[in-house]
């Protein structure tokens, strides 16, 4: 089939996405923001990625601009509809001299689908040190795109990874689209950046890399046990999402995202990822639980 062109420019989809709205000022004992779905999406379940960093985005709003985001924990606790605008509430928990602290709530039908705590900091100096960026990573200018991989697949699904998602995301080595190549192991790198150009704030980054980070960190899981996302039955969903941010990142630019997972049991997969840019400078780290239910019988050693 011929290449579909997407349905939305997907940058000019993700800055309208992440730029909330303030509901004409209305407030309880919570701020509240208001944010877009997204009416595009393949299918009806919203991205648990777009909820965190929108919840991350309305935090940043309630703190003061020299505050940057340096770590979150959130729990998914109902799907959400892609279809419909969802509403932020955020709670000042407390603002110190260098810390200040928020818990957000996203909610809709009026009901929370995400609880999530974030603290922000004023930039500061202290002690430094990191993990070495693996080495024999080739460039992502040498790797193939998802509109390559996925572009001729006649599924909405296929089409959307291909040319709605607002990244651009490159597998190191083989994808797990349609099946597990090679040696089952559970840890893999992928490269990635925003298709276009970001606004200068870096709050609105670091939320873009938290909604980067939700697409691929429980592949690990799935591909130890040989299991690929076009195996009929699967059922995957985040559980949770814990991320650090370590120091300044341009999401605009290309990242290595390094992700290994330690452990799977219960029908639950934990996945452990670091970021990485060309330089080598560890930026972030992300930790998160996934629900993973394959058909009985299917399990791979």
């Amino acid at each position: 089939m011929n290449a579909k062109p997407p349905t939305a420019d997907p940058m000019e989809t993700l800055l309208r996405i992440l730029e909330l709205s303030d509901a004409g000022g209305a407030q309880t004992d919570e701020d509240i923001f208001v944010g877009l779905g997204n009416a595009n999406a393949p299918q009806p379940r919203l991205f648990g990625g777009q909820v965190l960093a929108q919840s991350l985005v309305a935090a940043s709003r309630t703190v003061g601009s020299e505050h940057l985001m340096h770590s979150m924990h959130g729990y998914f606790l109902r799907p959400g509809d892609a279809a419909s605008p969802i509403t932020f509430g955020v709670e000042r928990l407390r603002d110190g001299r260098s810390f200040s602290a928020r818990r957000a709530h996203a909610y809709q039908g009026g009901a929370p689908i995400l609880s999530m705590i974030a603290s922000f900091q004023r930039p500061d100096q202290g002690i430094e040190h990191q993990d070495t960026m693996p080495e024999g990573i080739p460039a992502p200018e040498t790797l193939p795109t998802s509109a390559q991989l996925l572009g001729a697949i006649d599924h909405p699904v296929a089409q959307a990874w291909a040319y709605e998602r607002p990244f651009d995301i490159r597998h190191v080595g083989a994808n797990i689209y349609f099946d597990v190549k090679g040696e089952k192991v559970a840890h893999q790198a992928v490269w990635l950046k925003t298709l276009g150009p970001m606004p200068t704030d870096q709050n609105l980054h670091r939320a873009a890399l938290a909604y980067a980070s939700d697409y691929t960190l429980l592949e690990p899981s799935l591909r130890r046990h040989g299991i690929s996302w076009a195996m009929p039955g699967i059922s995957v969903a985040s559980l949770d999402h814990a991320m650090w941010w370590h120091r300044p990142l341009q999401v605009d630019d290309w990242l290595l995202y390094v992700a290994e997972s330690p452990s799977a049991s219960e029908a639950r997969g934990l996945n452990l990822g670091r970021f990485f840019n060309r330089d080598g400078v560890l930026v972030a780290t992300v930790a998160q639980e996934g629900m993973m239910r394959v058909p009985e019988g299917t399990l791979a050693d």
